[in-house]
């Protein structure tokens, strides 16, 4: 463990996860996976999804309760690796 602090957040805390795409019929569900592998605990119900004003991208906010900055950074490479995953903030 590192002897210095190298986040302001204090663990565990709610932290949102806001990630976009294009608009596609198994985009949550991708999202909802990769989120649950880090977060095992994170209820689907609390997904939040928003259409594009022109309905071609998603926005999805996923609420986890964050336990350490590793897992958040492990949930942040595994998002934008996927091919489907645009921004993820």
């Amino acid at each position: 463990m590192a002897s210095y602090k190298d986040t302001l957040l204090e663990f565990p805390c709610d932290f949102p996860i806001k990630i976009m795409g294009k608009t596609h019929d198994e985009f949550a569900q991708v999202v909802l996976s990769i989120v649950t592998r880090h977060a095992p605990d994170f209820d689907a119900a609390r997904m939040e999804m928003r259409a594009s004003s022109g309905g071609n991208y998603l926005s999805l906010t996923c609420t986890i309760v964050a336990q350490s900055k590793p897992q958040l950074d492990a949930i942040y490479m595994d998002l934008t690796a996927h091919p489907m995953v645009k921004v993820a903030l």
